[in-house]
């Protein structure tokens, strides 16, 4: 695969996104050395990916920090990067300063796009709407989004923005069907709106699974490539799957090119 040459899907104003992009989730935690996740992350860019997904609590900031310095080796505008606010920021201030500090860790001036990490039903969703249409008039974030949303919350997301929302990123895999039992995958595609789709590979579950694995057999690839394929081919749905290690990185990234049969998926 060549660099910087994932296959995309449009965001609802025709801005190409990468269909797979790294997760780092677990970049920045104490028991596994810095060094050797600045390496795996710029690894990850010297292969092609091109869309990092990271946020404010990963590693306490710390995921942030390394995405920082892995990016400044890539020119930004090849680069989309996601981050999310915490659900206990979302009070208005809260979310504009929990947006400085992730800039500033992750020394940019914008980030692509910026997620409400999980609902708080104790903070009005209208005031943390209100802040993060303020930060896409900043110019601090591209766009907005939300994270762990049912289809009720995204209908009130989607009436508070004035620039509509890119994704709802959810939990979902071969193995973990919900956003296609909830409605939200319905409500995504009705409303133009990007899955993202975390956990993919379930820690590793879904390449033990015995039907996952005799097909990919018969495909000639990895089950973790058949389980991300199986994803990023769906109309609508995108994927950040994680890894530090290079050779998963590379096999991950190999997966956003292969074609499935038809009876297959």
């Amino acid at each position: 695969m060549d660099v910087g040459r994932v296959p995309t899907r449009s965001l609802h104003d025709g801005r190409p996104v990468p269909v797979l992009g790294l997760g780092t989730a677990a970049y920045g935690a104490a028991l596994i050395s810095d060094d050797s996740q600045l390496r795996a992350l710029q690894a990850a860019l010297e292969m092609g990916y091109r869309h990092i997904d990271t946020a404010e609590i990963y590693g306490q900031g710390r995921s942030e920090e390394l995405v920082g310095e892995a990016m400044r080796r890539t020119p930004r505008e090849e680069l989309f990067i996601t981050t999310k606010v915490h659900q206990r920021h979302l009070r208005h201030d809260e979310v504009l300063a929990a947006m400085d500090r992730s800039l500033t860790r992750l020394q940019t001036d914008y980030v692509d796009l910026y997620l409400i990490h999980a609902p708080n039903p104790a903070v009005p969703l209208e005031e943390t709407m209100e802040a993060m249409n303020a930060l896409v008039d900043q110019g601090k974030t591209r766009y907005i989004g939300v994270s762990n949303f049912s289809v009720e919350q995204c209908d009130e997301a989607f009436r508070l923005t004035r620039s509509l929302i890119a994704t709802n990123q959810v939990h979902y895999s071969l193995l973990v069907r919900e956003p296609e039992e909830n409605g939200v995958l319905a409500w995504c595609r009705a409303h133009d709106v990007l899955l993202t789709a975390y956990s993919p590979l379930e820690k590793g579950a879904v390449t033990r699974d015995e039907t996952v694995r005799r097909l990919a057999s018969d495909l000639g690839v990895t089950p973790a490539q058949l389980a991300l394929a199986w994803l990023i081919h769906m109309d609508h749905v995108i994927a950040i799957a994680q890894s530090d290690d290079e050779e998963h990185l590379r096999e991950n990234l190999e997966a956003a090119d292969l074609r499935i049969p038809d009876d297959v998926m």
